[in-house]
């Protein structure tokens, strides 16, 4: 099975990914968040197969998540209130993701996708 590779484009970070899944010569699909974000249920399904908090799928360095001030939401709110957060705009996600099989990693660091990958 294909790994899903959700990216934004223009974020240099996706970028590095994006360059390094191809020097590994690892197959992947790839989709652009902005332009298919994820929905409620894959939301919820990524964040129980990471094993992560859902606070973590949040871009806390994006201008929507500062916009909206949801520094001190996210402590707070009940899990299917953020789910819904996530799900109204892909920019809230942090990014990138990689879903395979039944494990999801967010975020690139390359030590952490070496190891996802073996």
């Amino acid at each position: 099975m294909k790994s899903l590779f959700i990216q934004y484009p223009k974020c240099g970070t996706c970028q590095k990914a994006s360059k390094w899944l191809r020097a590994n010569q690892i197959d992947f699909e790839q989709r652009d968040i902005t332009v298919e974000n994820p929905t409620r249920e894959e939301l919820s399904t990524w964040i129980d197969q990471s094993g992560l908090p859902i606070q973590k799928f949040f871009n806390t360095s994006g201008v929507l998540y500062k916009e909206l001030n949801l520094k001190d939401k996210v402590k707070t709110a009940s899990k299917d209130e953020l789910l819904d957060l996530l799900a109204s705009n892909g920019k809230l996600v942090k990014r990138p993701v990689m879903v395979r099989d039944d494990k999801v990693i967010i975020g690139f660091k390359e030590e952490d996708w070496k190891a996802f990958f073996e």
